[in-house]
């Protein structure tokens, strides 16, 4: 087993309980090692350390938890560092969701000009987090959960020398989905996802060596049966779901989560306009309910996480622990990463972070060659990857000329003079967690 010295930046968090569940649930991996959570408020830092900690000994466990409010002090001579934080908090991202809206175009977390700003701030905290690593702990590897991971990813892997891994968990959960559509065991199907983060596809999906797809269009053609009104349904769920099987099938590749934002652009416009809340004061409003979790919890001599009290459910980050152990124990594992390409992805750049399946060992990652995405789905990818390229380098060292020229090249934006309003109320709104040499 591996005794690491991990560091948690966001340990703090609404889903710093569930992460800590993760870690826990497979510690024996780990026995001996020690934690240290980092954040920026106090309170919340004790009650997840007194959760972890509880149930670190229900397990008999031997592991060392601590939290802190001092980084770099936290990050001294650690072996990894996991990163999930969000600056400016859920407020910050009700602003990146809802000023674009005005603008007619799609606010949204990690796409579009939400995206984009939450890229800005996110990689103005990593850039300090990067030079407090390199002169504590330069040996300790990165591992990031901070979004957009992959502009974050973009940024990171161009300026500095420490080793970095993202991850999402999204085309687990997107080859899941669309086999609970076909009725099927999601275990049983075999499909690896290329591309971007949050702009993946799932390209020859197999079912016990047979081809999804046509079981797809079965199920699809059979819901339209069953519901005239189709993708104009007032169920929310049915109207995402036959919008992604209509993709899937109209371009024979399973998509990931996110790509129904360019794809369903104008649907999607109509219906976030139309919604009285955004998704971050739809979370807003139930962070109290997690928060009286947990402090309930804290108080039990064994806590019980609820998954429907806990923000994001239990074992949170969980990929992120299962790539640590790949590493540190040396298993010699396929897991989907967030990496430089070096030739892996045919089609894209070798410096552009993919996100693709790697084979782990105590080495890292040594990313798996797969074939090229079809001409079809090529475009998309590709003019994302640039903007995300383009969106790095202006948060990382360059101006606001440089931030609109990259917001102007998004796919979902694709204009000057929007880009420009958008960009300068939005760069007003969230000033204080932008360098600068950003707002000139």
């Amino acid at each position: 087993m591996a005794r690491i010295k991990l560091a948690y930046i966001g340990g703090g968090s609404t889903r710093a309980a569930g992460t800590l569940a993760s870690f826990i649930a497979q510690g024996e991996n780990f026995n001996g090692s020690e934690i240290i959570l980092i954040d920026l408020n106090k309170e919340h830092l004790k009650i997840v350390q007194t959760i972890a900690r509880k149930l670190a000994q229900a397990r008999g466990l031997d592991l060392t938890i601590s939290s802190t409010t001092d980084r770099r002090a936290g990050l001294r001579d650690c072996d990894a560092v996991l990163t999930s934080y969000r600056p400016g908090g859920f407020e910050a991202r009700h602003l990146d969701e809802s000023i674009p809206l005005k603008h007619g175009i799609i606010g949204q977390e990690t796409q579009g000009p939400g995206g984009f700003f939450m890229a800005l701030r996110s990689i103005a905290i990593m850039q300090e987090i990067i030079a407090d690593m390199e002169a504590v702990c330069p040996q300790a590897r990165l591992f990031n959960y901070t979004n957009p991971i992959n502009i974050i990813s973009e940024a990171v892997t161009h300026h500095s020398a420490i080793p970095t891994i993202s991850f999402c968990e999204g085309p687990i959960m997107d080859a899941a989905r669309f086999a609970r559509y076909a009725g099927l065991d999601p275990a049983r199907l075999s499909v690896r996802f290329r591309g971007l983060n949050h702009g993946s596809w799932g390209i020859n999906p197999r079912y016990d060596g047979q081809d999804i797809l046509p079981l797809l269009e079965e199920t699809y053609e059979r819901l339209q049966r069953e519901h005239p009104e189709g993708e104009t349904s007032p169920d929310p769920e049915l109207r995402y779901t036959l919008r992604q099987l209509r993709l899937a099938v109209s371009m024979q590749a399973l998509p990931n989560h996110y790509l129904q934002y360019y794809y369903y652009k104008d649907e999607l416009l109509a219906e976030l306009q139309a919604k009285p809340t955004t998704r971050a004061q739809d979370i807003i409003a139930s962070v109290p309910t997690y928060w009286a979790h947990y402090r309930e919890q804290a108080e039990r001599e064994t806590p019980a996480l609820d998954p429907t009290r806990s923000r994001g459910g239990l074992h949170e980050l969980e990929l992120a622990i299962d790539v640590m152990d790949a590493i540190y124990n040396d298993r010699g594992e396929l897991w989907y990463v967030n990496v430089p390409n070096r030739g892996a992805l045919p089609g894209l750049p070798d410096d552009r972070v993919v996100e693709i399946t790697g084979y782990i060992d105590r080495q890292g990652v040594t990313p798996l060659v797969h074939e090229p995405l079809p001409t079809h789905l090529r475009g998309l990818i590709g003019q994302l990857a640039e903007y995300q390229a383009l969106t790095a380098e202006a948060a990382w060292h360059g101006n606001r000329r440089d931030a609109i020229r990259a917001l102007a090249s998004h796919p979902l934006v694709l204009s000057l003079s929007k880009a420009e309003a958008l960009y300068d109320e939005m760069a007003a709104a969230h000033r204080a967690y932008l360098p600068e040499r950003l707002l000139h």
